[in-house]
């Protein structure tokens, strides 16, 4: 792919991009209307995304490609021991992790280089709860805490009534059977209590299901919606599951269970008052993978500037140079402008079973795009 249609690509995925998170936002103001402190935070929230997007559009006129969403693993270490965890089976060595001020200042150039949303994981995010205060002092962006929920006790909470921009999400993998099952005895019911105790402070808050084949008919049936919809939660996150390890194979969505994701979300919205959305819907609706800077970027516990998450490669490290340097990488070019790698892999992931290809265009290197003329944030 060349790069003039890589920019054009890139043009479209952005406005798509921009509407959809608007169109997030407005929603979320439409199903708390019965709350006005929680519409005004999301139209306020809207109004800071188009903002956001001007100064997206600026950098990427210079070649700098900004995601709108940016994911920190802000810690590798988690009080749970889930069977399957993709942090644990990559097996990295695990190095010193980000100071609360090396955050600081990566969340600072991201706010200037229009990065609207963050999402706060892990390991478990809440092993260090100063993220909390952190984020707080970001109100221009919006927060997800990506959680298991078992360490929301009453300090979290009363933080958490302070520092409305932050909105807690949730993992579950089912009910109990299922929740328990993979995360251990009795994280569904400390999930549950989290849950209940935040809907009692008139939090904003979500839920994330890893959708597997055995649990895709009973994580988007109506009863289990039901049940977390009375329960407070109006935010459903649904993530194909990764098979991290090869025996693992077998609990990936089938085709057929993929293919009934947006048809499934479409019916759960139009009875539910919630915000329902599907990764493997954003993937069709923006033309493969949304790696790599095309919709979002992660960022290890250490620093590095991974394409995402399930893809631990990384040619730049945010405390050796600045964000808007790290995003100009040839690694990241490369990928975005290799269309045919970009799509879904069979597995959930594409990136995740283009290891091999991956590692190619690391040993490969190369030269970073020409610096941008530096803008005034």
């Amino acid at each position: 792919m060349g790069a003039t249609e890589t920019k054009r690509q890139a043009d479209r995925s952005a406005v798509g991009l921009n509407r959809s998170i608007s169109g997030f936002l407005r929603d979320a103001a439409r199903i708390s209307w019965r709350d006005p402190g929680k519409v005004y935070f999301f139209l306020r929230a809207g109004a800071q995304q188009r903002r956001a997007a001007v100064r997206r559009r600026e950098w990427g006129e210079r070649g700098v490609y900004v995601p709108p969403l940016m994911i920190i693993s802000v810690t590798r270490n988690c009080n749970l021991r889930c069977a399957g965890c993709f942090v644990h089976a990559q097996g990295r060595a695990a190095g010193s992790e980000m100071s609360e001020a090396e955050i600081r200042a990566v969340l600072a150039e991201a706010r200037d280089l229009g990065v609207a949303m963050v999402a706060l994981a892990g390991g478990e995010p809440l092993t260090r709860p100063e993220i909390l205060d952190v984020a707080g002092d970001f109100p221009e962006m919006m927060f997800l805490l990506m959680t298991n929920g078992s360490l929301v006790d009453r300090p979290v909470l009363e933080k958490l009534e302070r520092v409305r921009n932050v909105i807690p999400v949730v993992s579950l993998e089912g009910f109990e059977a299922e929740t328990d099952g993979r995360r251990g005895v009795g994280v569904y019911r400390h999930a549950l209590l989290a849950m209940e105790q935040m809907r009692e402070r008139g939090l904003f808050f979500g839920t994330s299901v890893m959708i597997t084949r055995p649990n895709f008919a009973l994580t988007t049936s109506r009863m289990f919606v039901r049940g977390l919809v009375e329960r407070g939660c109006r935010l459903f996150f649904y993530v194909d599951y990764v098979p991290v390890k090869p025996e693992t194979q077998h609990l990936v969505p089938s085709e057929s269970q993929r293919n009934a994701e947006p048809l499934t979300m479409a019916l759960l919205r139009a009875e539910f008052p919630g915000l329902f959305v599907a990764s493997s819907e954003s993937e069709k609706a923006f033309g493969g993978c949304m790696a790599a800077a095309r919709g979002f970027v992660h960022v290890s516990a250490e620093g590095y500037l991974e394409p995402c998450p399930f893809s631990p490669f990384s040619d730049t490290n945010l405390r050796e140079v600045r964000l808007s340097e790290a995003l100009r990488s040839c690694f990241l070019r490369e990928i975005r402008e290799s269309g045919e790698h970009l799509s879904e892999g069979g597995g959930g992931c594409a990136l995740w079973t283009k290891r091999e290809w991956l590692e190619t265009l690391l040993a490969k290197g190369g030269d970073p795009a020409p610096a941008p003329d530096r803008l005034v944030a």
